[in-house]
C-alpha cells in the first residue's frame, strides 16, 4: 500500500500561547477548514481539551462534512503524543484512509509563531496510481488551512 508524507509551514504574527490555544480548539480548526469542510467532535471528546484527552485511546468518529453540511468521511480520532503548548500527533484511521497521521507543531519565532503540519497518509483502497493526485488535493487543503490561519492573525 502506497503512503505519502507532505509538510507545510506558515508563520503567523501572534504569540505561540495564543496560536496554540486556537490550533487545538474546534472553533479554530473549523475556521481553518471552512468553507470547504468542517469536522464534528466525537461524543467521547465532549468536555475534553487536547491537554486532558487520554493518549492512545480512540475517541470515536469525528465526521467531516462538505460545506459544513454533507458528511463525506470520518476520522477515528486518536491523539497518541502531546507536548502541551507545542505539539500533538494524531494517528487515526478514516473511512478513506488506512493511515492518517497528522503532526502539528507551534514554535515561537521573533515575528510570532511558526506552525508546521506534517501529514502521512495511506489510502484504504489500492489507489497507487492516484496517490499523486490525492497528495496534491491534501496539499491544496492544508495550504488553504494555513492561509486561513495566517489571515486570521493578519
Amino acid at each position: 500500500m502506497a503512503s505519502r508524507t507532505v509538510e507545510f509551514q506558515v508563520e503567523v504574527a501572534a504569540p505561540v500561547e495564543t496560536v496554540w490555544a486556537r490550533l487545538v480548539s474546534a472553533e479554530g480548526f473549523n475556521y481553518e477548514m471552512r468553507p470547504w469542510v468542517t469536522m464534528t467532535m466525537p461524543a467521547a471528546a465532549r468536555g475534553l481539551s487536547v491537554e486532558t484527552v487520554p493518549l492512545g485511546v480512540p475517541l470515536g468518529r469525528a465526521w467531516l462534512r462538505l460545506f459544513g453540511v454533507v458528511p463525506f468521511d470520518y476520522d477515528r480520532l486518536c491523539i497518541v503524543e502531546l507536548e502541551p503548548g507545542r505539539r500533538f500527533l494524531e494517528r487515526s484511521t478514516m473511512a478513506s484512509m488506512r493511515v492518517w497521521e497528522h503532526e502539528r507543531t507551534a514554535a515561537a519565532t521573533p515575528a510570532g509563531t511558526r506552525v508546521t503540519d506534517r501529514v502521512t497518509f495511506t489510502p484504504r483502497l489500492p489507489l497507487t496510481p492516484l496517490i499523486g493526485p490525492l497528495a496534491r488535493g491534501i496539499c491544496a487543503f492544508f495550504a488553504h488551512r494555513q492561509r486561513r490561519l495566517r489571515d486570521y492573525y493578519a
